[in-house]
């Protein structure tokens, strides 16, 4: 309190102390002050009302405490004030209109607070603003437009808010030299004007409802290094300008709308560590002097329609380390044995291809390798022998043609090559009998047969009425019937995640850090028939498909104590819960929508004309659409499903939901698949 009877004082710094308690009012009475200094120390309570009455004042620095409450708006008084910097405290309430009047400001900081509503209007209106940071903070509203047409501002940092408004006319900042704007509500286009910013070293406006095309300007932004236009709803093509940027090293256009196949010119930028063009539908080869961006660290374009085959060269790229990531595209023919050249790769993923042929086994050689997925591809042949691919696990290598070897439940490949390398015997491989109290089934595998449907019918009938266990892969069933009980905590309330009339849900994760779904089938005595008819009908109905937008069934249990089935585990639920939750609904923005919309079409598409027999839901609702993380959308919930007679009629009970039913079976028995298409 003392410190406030020195009236002459001029400047105060008592920063990088642990200094703790109030910020005495007294302080009020240093009207000569220029200078007060009080950053990095453990003061609390809030700030004095009197601190705006020290009119000559010139820099404030409370940054970096604990002190709480509001900005005074007392600090409109302060118009010599070239500096205010109160970051990293936690302060709550809105900005005070009047700190858009301070004239003379240059750095102004109030990041990782609570501060809440819009930012003053008048911010740069004088135009010497520099220096602008409030991100992690609560603030809404639209940008200033004397922000937006700033040509002072040199760093500017407002991501993870809730700012709205269009950045249309945003980008005529010629000395600006950091901007991050990700994780807010801002829309618009962006400007021609971006090519004005040549200082500009960074440009993140990532997970916001940009619209439009990225312009072709953005190549004329030389000291550009990190462009980060993720998660937007960008279209067009990637311009071939942004070859250009000869510094960039971190592009990232993942989850847009963006066509086309990448410019050659994108690999001319030899500064590249980081590519990420995932999530989109460019497409075309994959090709061109790839073997210029010798310092890639990652390389992703996961989720998109590239073709053709997996480029030899790829294996010269000796600095990726992170990830290479091409799944979920149409690559075909064999991987490249040169991939096995990139010895510090930690994440390997080719899921989701046409690839073929055998594992290259110079990839035991990879020994950097922490994850490697081959899944839902037309692979054959062994896996490679490495303390990596002993310990992997299952999933990896799900879904392929012939894979064998020494990952713990795939078939020795004695038995592979004693069988001819036929499918068939592959994917009817029964093996590991478990105790007569419990049968647990675990069909990890897509079953695809080719027999007539009479013959099917006989041989997946016999094994889901069978009461001992049938491994695919050698699992201990046992083992696992007892980690799921465990898991779920012999079926709590605690991890039950939905219930309907036909069974409950529990999310259970095992000691291996796995999450799965487990639907337990209701025991009531009078429903018993029923139930158990819907158990067989979804396991019949299941283990004869694949497809990446039907959920997959890793098991199911048959015994004394119940019966379950054990299925991948959606993140985000289903879609009704989805859009009955508007701060969820939020979330699921047009593209969302198409998207799911496309996958359930592409899911129905198969199970009506790809399977061997053709198989109807007759339920799909908005309750049995699931969703991952990444908003993937999957067909649930099989227990009415009907595998078609193709020759013949279908007769069979009602079943669906009302609302969805197709009118025709108010006065017919027969269902076909135009019964899920009027569900859909």
């Amino acid at each position: 309190q003392e410190l406030g009877y020195l009236v002459n004082l001029e400047d105060l710094d008592l920063s990088s102390n642990k200094l703790t308690g109030s910020i005495p009012n007294t302080f009020g009475s240093l009207v000569k002050l220029t200078g007060l200094y009080l950053r990095d120390n453990q003061l609390s309570g809030f700030i004095p009302r009197e601190i705006g009455y020290l009119v000559k004042l010139e820099e404030l620095y409370i940054s970096n405490n604990t002190i709480m409450g509001s900005i005074p708006d007392t600090f409109g008084n302060l118009t010599k004030l070239t500096t205010l910097q109160l970051s990293e405290n936690q302060l709550f309430g809105h900005v005070p209109q009047e700190i858009g009047n301070l004239t003379n400001l240059e750095k102004l900081e109030f990041s990782n607070n609570y501060l809440s509503g819009p930012l003053p209007p008048n911010l740069c209106i004088s135009g010497r603003l520099k220096n602008f940071t409030a991100e992690v903070n609560y603030l809404n509203g639209p940008l200033p437009s004397s922000l937006l047409n700033c040509r002072s501002l040199v760093r500017v940092r407002l991501e993870m808010n809730q700012l709205e408004g269009d950045i249309s006319e945003m980008g005529a900042h010629p000395n600006l030299v950091y901007l991050d704007m990700k994780s807010n509500k801002l829309f618009g286009q962006l400007s021609y004007k971006w090519g004005e910013s040549r200082k500009l070293n960074k440009l993140s406006i990532s997970n916001n409802n940009i619209t439009g095309k990225i312009p072709a300007s953005m190549g004329q932004m030389f000291q550009l290094q990190i462009l980060d236009l993720s998660s937007n709803k960008l279209e067009g093509e990637i311009p071939s300008e942004l070859g250009k940027l000869k510094k960039l090293f971190y592009p990232s256009l993942a989850d847009n709308s963006l066509h086309g196949s990448i410019p050659q010119e994108i690999w001319s930028l030899s500064s590249l560590e980081f590519l990420d063009f995932s999530s989109n539908y460019l497409s075309g080869l994959v090709q061109g002097s790839i073997e210029n961006c010798l310092m890639l660290h990652s390389f992703n374009l996961r989720h998109n329609n590239f073709k053709g085959s997996i480029p030899p060269i790829l294996g010269a790229l000796h600095n990726l380390q992170d990830k290479l990531d091409l799944s979920d595209n149409s690559f075909v023919g064999a991987i490249p044995s040169q991939l096995s050249d990139l010895t510090m790769l930690e994440t390997l993923n080719l899921s989701n291809n046409v690839l073929t042929g055998l594992i290259p086994s110079s990839f035991k050689g990879m020994e950097s390798l922490t994850l490697i997925d081959l899944s839902y591809n037309e692979l054959e042949g062994p896996v490679p022998e490495s303390k990596l691919f002993r310990g992997a696990p299952i999933q990896w290598f799900m879904h392929n043609n012939m894979i064998c070897g020494v990952v713990k439940g795939l078939p020795p490949c004695s038995s592979a090559t004693q069988n001819g390398g036929k499918m068939k015997g592959y994917k009817t491989l029964a093996l590991a009998m478990v105790t007569t109290t419990i049968c647990l089934v675990l069909v990890v595998s897509i079953l695809v047969f080719r027999h007539e449907r009479n013959k099917s019918k006989s041989i997946v009938n016999s094994r889901v009425t069978q009461e001992k266990l049938f491994s695919i892969w050698s699992f201990d069933g046992e083992n696992v019937f007892k980690k799921i009980v465990e898991a779920t905590n012999n079926f709590s309330e605690t991890h039950c995640i939905g219930t309907g009339g036909y069974g409950s849900v529990y999310k259970a994760r095992v000691s291996t850090c796995e999450i799965f779904a487990v639907k337990k089938i209701h025991t009531i005595q009078d429903d018993c028939y029923v139930n158990e008819a819907m158990f067989n009908s979804e396991i019949e109905a299941l283990v004869w498909i694949r497809h990446r937008n039907i959920v997959k069934l890793f098991g199911y249990c048959s015994s004394r104590q119940g019966r379950f089935l054990i299925y991948e585990y959606m993140e985000r639920g289903d879609l009704a819960e989805i859009l009955r939750s508007n701060a969820r609904a939020i979330e699921l923005d047009w593209r969302r929508r198409i998207h799911i919309v496309l996958d359930v079409i592409h899911a129905l598409a198969y199970m009506h004309h790809d399977c061997s027999s053709p198989v109807v839901h007759r339920d799909i609702t908005s309750n049995n659409i699931l969703l991952d993380v990444e908003f993937r959308a999957c067909i649930s919930d099989f227990g009415t499903a009907k595998i078609l007679d193709i020759d013949g009629q279908n007769i069979t009970r009602l079943a669906g939901t009302k609302g969805y039913l197709a009118p025709e079976l108010a006065y017919t028995d027969n269902v076909t698949e135009k019964c899920d298409l009027y569900s859909f």
